[in-house]
């Protein structure tokens, strides 16, 4: 793809990045196939392709409108435009560039949501008591919106043993107040398999959240704040495991975030040093066995794990291992229409997106679905006709 940056911008490294990007397209169009949004639109504008062509022209002329900010808003950043492009575009990282630049002109209301969205999810604190409140009034919400107020749940205190096997597990931000029982179940895993997972206090936000939003300056400041609460532990542990894969795929990519900073090296090791759960699982060679009785499995891999970590196969190998039948899902690479704040920002698109993944998920007839990601989890599970359970419950 040609380009015509100005000067200004190419001065910068940014600018730059944006340059190779848009120039490595070829305009093939495979995107579009995979897309989940052009799939269910039929816009070539809601489209990775049609996308690629708006940024280029905002950077190009330094003029935006709402209607690129509304095509822009509508894409789930889930990435299997990545998987699927010949050329390797970096779409995502182009993505980011863009939300970072343009002028936020949405309307006062939609502003105010994001607002609130970024104080308080990747707060606990503040999460905690808001989503206590909102479960209170559950019943007096309409049905829409009483979907999106996460459950809240208190994990079981742990007494475990220590070891000279150590890990750190990632506690996230929404999964810490409305799963908080997967990372208990994973340590009472681990304690029984001679591992010991630390628990690091100062550890916050990966910092997501607000990347996905278009605020660097935050998302900057939640992963400077969390390569410093975890560098002193890296010599001491095996890894940082993240059973959210939605925090994995971005603390993964802490080094590239970072560079240029007086955190880089720090990020750089603690970004090399994160695993995703399943991985560092198959990786140790540990074996499981069924948790449930029910048996058929309908798996959902989050598009954070399958197109932003690139992890196929692993989890379905787990849970074969352990004696689980796994049934057949159509289109297991579309999106499940969660997406982080997606649905709540875009909750008809959103709710378009789950219907049709349950109907996928459920064709098999499965006693249950199992995901890797706390949003995915519940998005799924407001509408499902079984239970939506992490993949880490199935084992034991």
């Amino acid at each position: 793809m040609q380009t015509q940056l100005p000067e200004s911008l190419l001065a910068t490294d940014r600018g730059q990045r944006a340059q190779t990007i848009l120039r490595s397209c070829v305009h093939c169009g495979f995107c579009n196939a995979t897309c989940p949004t052009y799939q269910l639109f039929g816009d070539e504008l809601d489209g990775p392709r049609g996308r690629i062509y708006q940024i280029k022209s905002f950077l190009e002329t330094g003029e935006a409108t709402l209607r690129i900010n509304t095509h822009l808003d509508r894409c789930l950043t889930c990435r299997s435009c990545e998987t699927t492009c010949p050329s390797g575009v970096a779409y995502g990282e182009l993505l980011e560039i863009a939300r970072e630049s343009l002028p936020d002109d949405r309307v006062w209301w939609r502003r105010l949501l994001i607002w609130g969205l970024k104080a308080v999810v990747p707060r606990r604190q503040l999460l905690r008591p808001v989503a206590a409140l909102g479960n209170l009034m559950k019943p007096l919400l309409p049905g829409s919106l009483a979907q999106k107020v996460p459950p809240m749940r208190v994990a079981d205190p742990l007494r475990l043993g220590t070891h000279p096997r150590k890990v750190i597990v990632l506690q996230g931000c929404v999964q810490s107040v409305s799963t908080p029982e997967v990372n208990t179940h994973l340590a009472r895993l681990l304690d029984a398999r001679g591992i010991e997972v630390l628990d690091v206090r100062a550890e916050t936000c990966c910092g997501s959240l607000a990347l996905h939003l278009g605020d660097e300056p935050a998302a900057i400041g939640a992963m400077v704040g969390n390569v410093r609460a975890l560098a002193g532990y890296l010599d001491s542990v095996e890894a940082v495991i993240s059973t959210a894969s939605g925090c994995g795929v971005t603390v993964q990519d802490y080094g590239r975030h970072l560079a240029g900073t007086a955190e880089a090296a720090e990020a750089e090791s603690v970004a090399k040093k994160t695993l995703d759960v399943a991985t560092f699982l198959a990786q140790s060679g540990l074996r499981f066995n069924r948790s449930r009785e029910e048996k058929r499995i309908a798996w959902h891999t989050p598009c954070t794990l399958q197109h932003g970590q690139r992890s196929r196969g692993v989890v379905e190998g787990l849970l074969r291992a352990a004696g689980y039948e796994l049934t057949p899902v159509a289109d297991p690479h579309l999106c499940c229409g969660s997406a982080g704040t997606y649905s709540i920002l875009q909750p008809d698109t959103a709710q378009a997106l789950r219907d049709r993944k349950l109907d996928s998920l459920e064709g098999g007839n499965p006693e249950l679905i199992a995901t890797a990601n706390i949003g995915c989890q519940l998005h799924l599970a407001s509408a499902a006709g079984v239970p939506v359970v992490h993949w880490l419950q199935l084992l034991k």
